[in-house]
């Protein structure tokens, strides 16, 4: 190998006859120098350009690279790309600053291959890399050169930076290692991807690289081109738009008409001003009004004011419904649409009674009520018919699955879609201030990380706030005093005590057998004939075959169900009609079967015999009441208790409290005290799937246990409730009314409760206490008297 160091030396060794060569290093920022291009570099440290003027004085060249960040000062040999190229020295220039302009001219490609020395400038030793003459297929060349020609003509066209001299330039230089070092120097490439072009030593390779980069570029450029176009038609449309309405401003103010944006402010300030507004919310108008006239009409708040001032002009401020004050009136129109619901009727009629004796008086506060029971009772149905009965517009309001806190509330303006909370919405949308609003499914609001609605709603439902509700689009007060809110629920678990305490919960209890009896005679069969556009000529039902489908065919606390399966035999009986069976039809109990298949509810609830270790007890659910089985099971083992049937923690430790009082009186009821050592207990609740908790079930656990330990079935047509202590006395548990209709339902005979439950036994209705055997039990002795045969 040969190596030539020219340091010191003249510059008129032959570089293609020799290897390696020696040279002061110049680091070129922000650009890459190809070879056979010129161009200049500025030079600020005194060491470097000293180089420069010895290397120019004894006619010397010089190797340039590119530092692999911009931003080093003094640069080591890991911070310096390994390829660089092997320039002259053409001239250099002082320039103020003390910066030199060095203008240079690539020769050939170098590898740097060592560091020789870093002071007082940088020295390195580099070989050359010699170019291939020779070509492998000249037509592919070819074709290569004169796309790379076009590629560039092309950007030339979207880059006016591209002249028209470099261009001609371009289409005279016949090789294709010079094209393309010329056109990598001319385009505005990354400085990696001119860095990368460097280390190609094969004109061809170095080809296909440029034409791969520059078809990406250009790709670049049009997309850039088509998005400029675009903004620029979208600024010419807008300015085009604004030339044109001043104008039109112009003719319209030099033949005395009026400027027609002006005319649409001063029609909407004349809308607000008729208004009777409260203080606070005229003064609001009039610096959004004054606002609205100083902007300009093609402005984005133009659109947003206007909005806000029509939700002012839209909601009701002080228009009323006239009230209904007749109680006679009102009880009939409560009767005509209900059956039963003793108590919510005549809450209904007494805050009727104290408005018709106050004569209207606004001071009064109007009730916010909370109906909560089983689905299909007629919670929200009721809520129709107590608006009718008061005069008032109805709205309904549903906010089950509601999670963001701004439903209630409403955005701020500044937010883009800002919309008020459905609150107002809706005072908007039935425009009176003393509407009724059913918030339906209060117990099924959610929370996240957006807010809590139950706690926007805290504000909404407290007489003592409601007055001055803020809503966050409105900006301002509004009364929420004269609404009548009703809320429902299938349960209070779920609601937040806080906000329960500001309603006035009224129970919906499910019906029993009688009440559905009623309501299916006197309600849903009448609508059904009236939708199914039957007589009572072409369809009746028997009285017996109705009370049949509710004890066979429905197993609910409403009465959903009992419509959807009087709905079924309405639409079979229109089916035989228009098939041409059109004699007159009797729903008879032989006929059920026919019309709604094979009962589903018959005789399931109660076992064939009865049992040792299964007791009945009695359950509350979101749906109503219910009877549950409790099952013990004992063999051999050491003493473990096993609980399963999706068991909640309270009832689990009913389950252990009634195991040890078991335990501790198993003298008195004839078991062995010494069997629990060797002896597991497992306890099972069926219907796994289901979650269950709460004390009530102790009593019946514990029966179930000592019927297990002394082997004495259970009486399976009595049920029991109550919560147990280690004594053996017997609490009071809460839901009463809801599990004795359940046992009512599933034809118990007789139910065991806890005696300091007595005074609940008058909300159970007379029908079913005549038709139940009712023990008050104050502790275990009585119950097991009752229950074990």
């Amino acid at each position: 190998m040969k190596v030539e160091s020219e340091i010191g030396k003249t510059n008129s060794v032959n570089i293609n006859a020799i290897d390696m060569i020696e040279r002061p290093l110049l680091v070129m920022r922000q650009k890459v120098l190809f070879p056979n291009i010129v161009t200049s570099m500025h030079i600020v440290h005194k060491e470097e350009l000293a180089a420069v003027k010895m290397m120019i004085q004894k006619g010397m060249s010089v190797i340039v690279s590119s530092p692999r960040s911009t931003f080093l000062n003094n640069p080591k040999p890991d911070d310096v790309y390994e390829f660089g190229v092997l320039a002259s020295i053409i001239r250099y220039m002082p320039i103020p600053n003390n910066v030199t302009i060095v203008l240079l001219e690539g020769i050939k490609r170098v590898r740097i291959t060592q560091w020789v020395q870093s002071k007082p400038y940088a020295v390195v030793q580099a070989e050359l890399l010699h170019e291939s003459s020779e070509l492998d297929n000249t037509t592919i060349i070819e074709a290569q050169m004169r796309m790379i020609v076009n590629v560039l003509e092309k950007l030339a066209q979207l880059n006016h930076a591209i002249s028209y001299e470099v261009l001609t330039m371009a289409k005279e230089i016949v090789s294709p290692s010079h094209l393309t070092d010329f056109v990598a120097s001319v385009v505005d490439l990354k400085l990696q991807e001119r860095q990368d072009l460097l280390p190609v030593i094969k004109p061809t390779i170095r080809l296909q690289r440029l034409s791969s980069i520059l078809t990406q570029e250009l790709d670049i450029q049009e997309l850039q081109g088509r998005i400029q176009n675009q903004v620029r038609r979208e600024i010419d449309e807008t300015q085009r738009e604004f030339f044109l309405r001043e104008q039109l401003r112009v003719i319209q103010q030099e033949l005395g008409e009026k400027d027609s944006y002006l005319a649409e402010v001063h029609e909407l300030g004349t809308q607000l001003e008729s208004l009777a507004l409260p203080p606070s919310v005229h003064l609001k108008v009039k610096k959004e009004l004054s606002r609205l006239e100083s902007t300009p009409h093609t402005a984005p708040e133009v659109g947003i004011i206007r909005n806000y001032l029509n939700l002012i002009l839209d909601l009701p401020w002080s228009e009323a419904s006239q009230e209904q004050l007749d109680i006679h009136h009102a009880k009939t129109i409560l009767n005509k649409n209900h059956y039963g619901l003793k108590r919510v009727k005549e809450r209904i009629l007494e805050y009727i009674a104290v408005r018709s004796r106050t004569k209207g008086q606004t001071s009064l506060r109007t009730p916010i009520l909370c109906f909560v029971g089983p689905p299909g009772t007629g919670k929200t149905t009721l809520g129709r018919s107590i608006a009718e009965a008061l005069g008032r517009k109805y709205a309904n309001l549903s906010l089950g699955g509601m999670r963001d806190e701004a439903q209630i509330r409403g955005h701020r303006r500044t937010y883009i879609g800002a919309m008020p909370g459905r609150i107002i919405q809706t005072i908007k949308r039935v425009g009176t201030i003393n509407p009724l609003i059913v918030l339906d499914e209060i117990d099924k609001i959610g929370t996240e990380y957006r807010g809590d609605p139950a706690a926007a709603l805290l504000e909404v439902l407290d007489p003592e706030q409601n007055n001055v509700f803020v809503d966050n689009y409105l900006d301002l007060p509004y009364n929420l005093s004269q609404v009548l809110f009703i809320a429902t629920a299938n349960t209070l678990d779920t609601i937040p005590p806080s906000l329960i305490d500001r309603m006035e919960v009224i129970e919906f209890p499910g019906y029993i057998d009688s009440e559905k009896f009623a309501i299916a005679t006197n309600f849903l069969i009448p609508r059904h004939l009236d939708e199914h556009a039957l007589t009572l000529e072409e369809l009746a039902f028997d009285d017996e075959a109705v009370r049949h489908a509710i004890r066979t065919y429905t197993y609910e606390s409403g009465v959903r169900d009992l419509d959807r399966q009087l709905g079924k035999i309405c639409r079979k009986v229109v089916r035989q009609f228009m098939e041409g069976i059109n004699s007159p039809c009797l729903i008879k109990i032989e006929s059920l079967a026919k019309y709604l298949g094979v009962p589903k509810y018959v005789n399931q609830f109660l076992n064939a015999v009865d049992e040792i270790g299964v007791a009945t007890g009695l359950a509350w659910t979101a749906a109503g009441g219910d009877i549950v089985f409790i099952e013990v099971g004992v063999y051999e083992g050491q003493g473990k208790l096993t609980l399963t049937g999706k068991l909640g923690k309270v009832m689990q430790e009913s389950a252990q409290a009634a195991l040890s009082y078991t335990r501790t009186n198993a003298d008195r009821y004839g078991i062995d005290p010494t069997c629990f050592t060797h002896i597991d207990v497992h306890i099972h609740v069926p219907e796994g799937a289901v979650s269950k908790d709460g004390p009530s079930a102790g009593v019946t656990v514990a029966t179930a246990l000592i019927s297990a330990f002394s082997k004495r079935p259970v009486k399976r047509t009595i049920a029991t409730t109550g919560e147990i202590t280690l004594q053996g006395n017997i609490l009071p548990v809460g839901g009463l009314r809801v599990k004795v209709m359940a046992a009512h339902r599933a034809g118990l005979e007789t139910v065991v409760i806890p005696k300091r439950n007595e005074k609940d036994l008058v909300e159970i209705p007379q029908k079913v206490r005549d038709k139940l055997d009712f023990i008050l039990a104050d502790n275990m002795d009585v119950v097991l008297k009752t229950m074990l045969v």
